[in-house]
């Protein structure tokens, strides 16, 4: 299992750690732990939670 902090995750899905954020407020990504002061995410978390954002925003984000 990987697991990488919100700037990586952002990285790697592409948007921005605040997007990152957002999601997690938004109950669409669960987090992972902790590395200090760091929130850790699974990376198979971070891909489901940026597909389901893209299906959400086609369908005018619902």
């Amino acid at each position: 299992m990987t697991y990488v902090t919100g700037e990586l995750a952002a990285n790697e899905a592409g948007v921005s750690p605040a997007t990152i954020r957002k999601w997690v407020q938004l109950g669409h990504l669960p987090t992972a732990g902790k590395q200090g002061r760091r929130t850790l995410y699974r990376l198979e978390d971070v891909f489901a939670a940026e597909r389901a954002a893209r299906g959400r925003s086609a369908y005018g984000g619902k």
